[in-house]
């Protein structure tokens, strides 16, 4: 009998332990909180001096050949190596007046107000519009400026045509002589951030082995870039470091590259393939990459087949 009592507590005890941690499972939840507000129209931070004109489009009627138009001091503005982390600055040689500064494509960084350019945040290796709109009036006065350093052509490689090589050009001019026939006159991938990525670069002339950044340096049973079993549209983007003996001084230099897979060209949408086309005509005849928009980084496409 005091057997069966004592196994009537225990399970009544049971009973009772249950019942209470099932009530704390059920209890009501604390009032949710209000979900924070995000603004989705909030851009990235830009440097106090510079404007972002990225929404601008580019004007239908320009002015060029102004009397007052910004002169830099020549067509071609070099990045040089600065100290304690300081940017290098170049001004206009000229006072064209008070007005507003304005740039185009995406990539130069510059004061909308005194004509300043951050070479060292700016993207090189490129053509830049800029316009400027002297105070009390509305027109829109172009002048060119080109940034030197180094860049890849928007293209399409197939490895089965024999095209395996991606060189870069200099200065925004595809038909200008490599500056890097010396050597030691260049230096590509200083800090290896590219190979670190699988991607093949000639450390003396920026070449791009595609076929073994594809294959790896085994050969197809290798991994490469994309790995061992690439998949179409599978994208990889290094950041090389170079540094070149011109007018540069060897200050370091970055340039972001996409380097993407397609199995065959002809998976490729057609209007990637127009934009890429589109891109390197501009490119080839010596043309804004691009009026609107960010035409960097490069996209560079290998396939296999056509």
């Amino acid at each position: 009998m005091k057997k069966a009592n004592s196994l009537r507590f225990i399970c009544a005890l049971a009973l009772l332990v249950i019942a209470f941690a099932c009530r704390k499972t059920v209890a009501p939840l604390a009032p949710p909180q209000a979900p924070v507000q995000t603004d989705s129209t909030q851009k990235p931070r830009q440097k106090p001096d510079s404007q972002a004109v990225q929404s601008l489009p580019f004007p239908q009627n320009p002015v060029t050949g102004c009397s007052y138009a910004p002169n830099y001091g020549d067509s071609i503005i070099y990045p040089q190596p600065t100290t304690q982390g300081k940017d290098y600055i170049v001004s206009p040689v000229n006072n064209p007046g008070s007005g507003t500064y304005l740039s185009w494509p995406q990539g130069l960084v510059i004061n909308d107000s005194t004509g300043a350019v951050d070479v060292t945040q700016s993207q090189t290796g490129e053509r830049f519009m800029i316009g400027f709109v002297q105070s009390g009036t509305s027109d829109t006065c172009l002048t060119s400026l080109i940034l030197g350093g180094a860049s890849y052509e928007d293209s399409v490689y197939v490895i089965a045509n024999g095209q395996t090589q991606a060189w870069p050009y200099f200065n925004a001019n595809p038909y200008m002589p490599s500056p890097c026939g010396t050597a030691g006159s260049c230096a590509f991938d200083v800090t290896g951030s590219a190979a670190a990525m699988k991607v093949v670069v000639d450390p003396n002339s920026g070449m791009i082995d595609l076929l073994k950044t594809l294959n790896g340096p085994g050969g197809l049973l290798s991994s490469g870039a994309f790995g061992l079993l690439p998949l179409s549209g599978q994208e990889i983007s290094p950041v090389i470091y170079y540094q070149l003996n011109d007018g540069s001084n060897n200050a370091l230099q970055n340039i972001q590259v996409n380097i993407v897979y397609y199995s065959s060209k002809s998976s490729i949408t057609p209007s990637l393939l127009n934009n890429l086309v589109n891109k390197l005509g501009n490119i080839l005849g010596n043309l804004l990459i691009q009026n609107t928009g960010n035409p960097r980084p490069p996209m560079v496409i290998i396939t296999r087949y056509n």
